[in-house]
């Protein structure tokens, strides 16, 4: 079960203006489960996205970037996306790429757009051909149920070891116009920064010019979904698009002001919300840990020392037994490639405990005080570098008997 997590309500969340969803069983792994999603947009919509930097990317992210550069070229405009699930497409040379494409293509002729509007999205086991015709089979019923109240399925038909769907929204009120956001993710193991392992989908109705959604998505992705990880694996599909449909009254045309700022909050937040419950969902997850390193002379140095702990087995092992072994996360701290750090001035908190000061145990720790606080699940850790005044902070969780289970079992 997923950390402190509760299950999205569906009618909770909200239609985005200009996007219609639907969804089909096209039996790709599995029989009487959703694996097809179909996004279509209203004409001006605008969409933007990051991908995995992984060398080995999916066939769908290749066809995906090359989409997308098209626009960027005075290409068509992106009018839909479409997601399968139980089958990667990574790791499948010419045929993946070949299969990528006639996704798009046979998308394309039902919604009578052309195949470069598409963009194509797998996630599941690696090294499998995509099996296609199950896939164009599930098309048709996918573009049948376009509706645009589809988001509570749209959540569940992109899952695959998640235990329950992931989905947010909200309003805002910018410029006197109200924006209505909505999003998706799906992940829950082999999740590790640039990107995460996921697949993110996040829809506003404003309407945004493709240069700002660009500096806008980066901006969201570097403060959510490249701020988390599980296991430190970075997947061959990872992927996050905006998508800013252009329905509704609020308009951006440059990144600065105060529209803008407060559009960037807003999509930011809803990221950073779908991020946190990937986390929280992790597989065999017991315990959501914020990792914040305070005082560091930049951001990157405070990011590498939070990685280095958040990726420690060691130290998630230790979370997972609710054992107090805090040296382990100096030792983090101290291989984490910050060449000139001086330990000797560093402090540890575990939430309201003082752990280590001055880079050695606190004469006040007592550890009864540290179990108190490994028992919750949900724990803060803070280092203090005392070398600046950048802060940064990422988000894991820890490393169980069932992570184990459920990545041995992942093909069966």
């Amino acid at each position: 079960m997923a950390v402190n997590s509760p299950l999205p309500v569906a009618a909770d969340l909200k239609p985005v203006n200009g996007i219609e969803i639907g969804f089909a069983e096209a039996g790709i792994k599995k029989p009487n489960r959703k694996d097809i999603l179909v996004m279509k947009l209203a004409e001006g919509a605008t969409v933007s996205g990051v991908f995995t930097l992984n060398r080995f990317c999916a066939a769908p992210v290749q066809v995906s970037k090359a989409n997308l550069e098209a626009v960027k070229a005075g290409g068509a405009p992106i009018r839909a996306l479409v997601v399968n699930t139980g089958n990667a497409n990574a790791g499948t040379g010419e045929t993946g790429l070949a299969n990528a494409q006639a996704t798009c293509a046979e998308l394309a002729g039902l919604l009578g757009l052309q195949p470069q509007q598409v963009l194509p999205f797998s996630t599941g086991v690696i090294l499998e051909q995509l099996p296609i015709e199950k896939v164009k089979a599930g098309l048709p019923a996918a573009v049948a149920n376009l509706k645009a109240d589809n988001w509570f399925n749209a959540a569940e038909a992109i899952m695959t070891t998640d235990t329950q769907p992931k989905a947010a929204s909200r309003t805002v009120t910018i410029g006197g116009h109200t924006v209505t956001l909505t999003g998706i993710s799906k992940g829950a193991g082999m999740i590790k920064p640039n990107m995460a392992t996921m697949l993110g989908y996040v829809a506003c109705d404003a309407k945004v010019a493709q240069p700002v959604l660009d500096e806008l998505v980066r901006h969201a992705a570097d403060h959510s979904f490249n701020s988390i990880t599980i296991d430190g694996d970075t997947s061959t599909n990872d992927s996050f698009m905006l998508i800013a449909t252009g329905a509704g009254g609020l308009e951006i045309n440059s990144a600065g002001g105060a529209e803008y700022e407060a559009l960037k909050e807003a999509v930011t937040e809803i990221s950073r919300n779908l991020a946190q419950q990937i986390i929280r969902d992790g597989e065999g997850a017991t315990k959501f840990m914020t990792i914040t390193v305070e005082e560091g002379r930049d951001v990157a140095e405070c990011r590498k020392i939070a990685y280095a702990i958040a990726h420690s087995p060691l130290v998630k092992t230790a979370f997972f037994a609710s054992d107090p072994n805090l040296g382990r996360i100096l030792a983090a701290v101290g291989y984490a490639g910050v060449d000139d750090l001086d330990v000797t001035k560093l402090d540890l908190y575990l939430d309201d405990v003082w752990v280590a000061k001055s880079g050695g145990r606190n004469p006040d720790y007592k550890e009864e005080d540290g179990q108190r606080v490994m028992k919750q699940s949900e724990i803060t850790v803070r280092v203090k570098l005392a070398r600046g005044d950048a802060t940064a902070t990422v988000w894991t969780c820890d490393l169980s008997h069932d992570y184990v289970s459920i990545n041995a079992d992942y093909r069966s």
